[in-house]
């Protein structure tokens, strides 16, 4: 028969094995936060190039086209003034060179054009590992990395949440941080802005 010293041994190691097991699931429920990444800042570039895709208002000419997509040589064809370089220039600098030669060819006296971007072809960011539709993609303004995974798919059964790397090109060389998107997804943490060239790639869970 055992002691009751020997009794009591054996229930408090129980004891302190339940305790150690449910510290370690409590351990792996929990999610990380973002709140040590240290990521740098998104260098925005709004140039366009070619492949991408902007709209083109002349107020008061509700006739004319208004998407246009800029060619492989940097161009693009338009109403009256036909083929324009574009290539390199600022949304506003091409409202205002369109302006100039809507002016020059005699078609509208004092024009009023406007152009916003509505999908960068020509800068890109690349999504791949555990998502449903690993790939490259443009990058659209104020894309972020919630709706980067997005346009893949979204996530797989067997990613990791916890695990999503993230590289940043920058003048000094290139960062990689460690995402959580369950961090992202549950509040607890913002999301983040992309540029172009960004890469993030999903990690798959550790079963």
């Amino acid at each position: 028969m055992l002691s009751f010293f020997t009794l009591r041994l054996r229930a408090l190691l129980a004891t302190l094995l339940l305790l150690a097991f449910g510290a370690q699931l409590l351990g792996c429920g929990a999610s990380q936060d973002n709140s040590n990444v240290k990521l740098p800042a998104p260098v925005e570039s709004t140039t366009l190039g070619p492949g991408d895709v902007f709209t083109l208002q002349v107020v008061g000419e509700k006739e004319l086209p208004s998407e246009y997509q800029i060619a492989s040589d940097g161009t693009v064809d338009l109403p009256y003034i036909h083929s324009l370089k574009v290539s390199g220039l600022e949304p506003q600098e091409v409202a205002r060179l369109v302006r100039k030669r809507l002016i020059e060819e005699k078609i509208l006296n004092d024009p009023s054009v406007v152009v916003s971007v509505k999908e960068y072809n020509s800068k890109r960011i690349t999504v791949l590992g555990q998502v449903a539709k690993p790939g490259s993609f443009p990058l659209t303004p104020g894309l972020t990395l919630i709706q980067a995974i997005s346009l893949a798919g979204g996530l797989t059964a067997i990613a990791n949440h916890d695990r999503v790397n993230m590289t940043r090109q920058t003048k000094t060389g290139r960062t990689t941080v460690v995402l959580s998107i369950d961090a992202i997804t549950d509040g607890r943490s913002p999301d983040l802005p992309l540029q172009a060239g960004d890469s993030i790639y999903v990690h798959e869970r550790v079963f």
